[in-house]
């Protein structure tokens, strides 16, 4: 699956759904994140059930404020509406699989639970 680009109007209902969303927020002006662009690209056409969203810090900057995005590129998993991970870097290849490996085996019973109880 290709990439989409994810806007105010377009995040909640992408993050919200069931599945995972990978969310990489990025600017044009950015090194890094013009290096881990064709990465991302390149781990989402192998993964076809899981969503890939970028948004544009420069052109969204209401949702860099409401994740509190300081440093890019950020990369934001999202597993059945709930953030299971957000840190800020550009990654190599096999750890964005990693990732995408550890979100999946995540028991979202428990984390849920763990939620309820914070």
């Amino acid at each position: 699956m290709a990439t989409v680009q994810l806007t105010e109007d377009t995040f909640d209902e992408a993050a919200q759904g069931e599945g995972i969303v990978l969310i990489d927020f990025w600017a044009s002006w950015c090194g890094p994140c013009m290096r881990f662009g064709p990465v991302y690209e390149k781990v989402s056409e192998r993964h076809p059930d899981v969503t890939f969203g970028k948004v544009d810090t420069e052109d969204q900057p209401a949702l860099s404020a409401r994740f509190d995005v300081r440093s890019i590129p950020t990369i934001m998993a999202v597993r059945d509406g709930v953030i299971v991970y957000a840190e800020p870097g550009a990654l190599p290849e096999q750890a964005l699989e990693s990732i995408i490996e550890q979100v999946r085996a995540l028991d979202m019973d428990e984390i849920r639970q763990k939620l309820e109880q914070s």
